[in-house]
């Protein structure tokens, strides 16, 4: 089982303590919340074919988007998604935490492509799930591009759903995490990849770098 978690910096902490743990029922949530906190640039990790950004947008987000996305066939498809809307811009390029070329597995279902290992559970939740190659693929640190995406006076939201990977773009953003206001990862109650970041573990490894869990659908 996996969930989406949003998670906002030390200055909002006081507002988390106070909401404590929430389900928004609201589909729009995230959105009003990115108006709130007057995100300026949401940076989509692990874009897929676009469907977080549609998702948004269509939900009323009007700010920047930069979505990334390594895999040549979701790429096409985030750039055929992506033409008809304004401020949205596609990257063809991994996350981690080193710069280099790898091998990513490909997934029947395509969203569940990963650089980890599947494991047997998720295989038999979801069949169609299953690795049926692998890509050769562009990775790079977000701490290397983040400049080249945000401006110092932009506030910034990172989305990462990288399945099981996001400890590896945690490690390769450690300078972009000090600008970002808040995140938004999907996250495994129980592993789905070999050595992926579970929803326990991320919650312990971003409270020290100042954010707190403020919501979860």
């Amino acid at each position: 089982m996996r969930a989406d978690t949003y998670f906002y910096k030390a200055l909002l902490r006081n507002l988390a303590a106070h909401a404590g743990l929430r389900a928004r029922r609201r589909p729009d949530g995230l959105v009003r919340a990115l108006r709130s906190r007057g995100i300026d640039v949401v940076l989509d990790v692990g874009a897929n074919a676009g469907q977080f950004a549609r998702g948004i947008r269509a939900m009323g987000y009007r700010g920047r988007i930069v979505s990334f996305e390594p895999l040549s066939a979701a790429f096409r498809k985030l750039c055929a998604n992506r033409s008809t809307y304004a401020e949205w811009r596609a990257v063809q390029v991994a996350l981690g935490d080193e710069a280099d070329t790898r091998r990513i597995n490909v997934a029947g279902n395509s969203q569940s492509s990963s650089f980890l290992d599947m494991l047997p559970r998720h295989v038999d939740a979801a069949p169609k799930s299953a690795y049926v190659g692998t890509e050769e693929v562009v990775v790079k640190r977000l701490d290397d591009v983040f400049d080249e995406y945000c401006a110092p006076h932009e506030r910034c939201f990172l989305k990462i759903d990288v399945q099981g990977f996001e400890e590896a773009v945690l490690r390769g953003a450690d300078r972009a995490l000090e600008r970002c206001v808040g995140l938004y990862l999907e996250l495994s109650f129980v592993p789905l990849y070999r050595g992926g970041l579970t929803f326990a573990e991320a919650i312990e490894r971003l409270a020290a770098r100042g954010y707190a869990l403020v919501d979860l659908r």
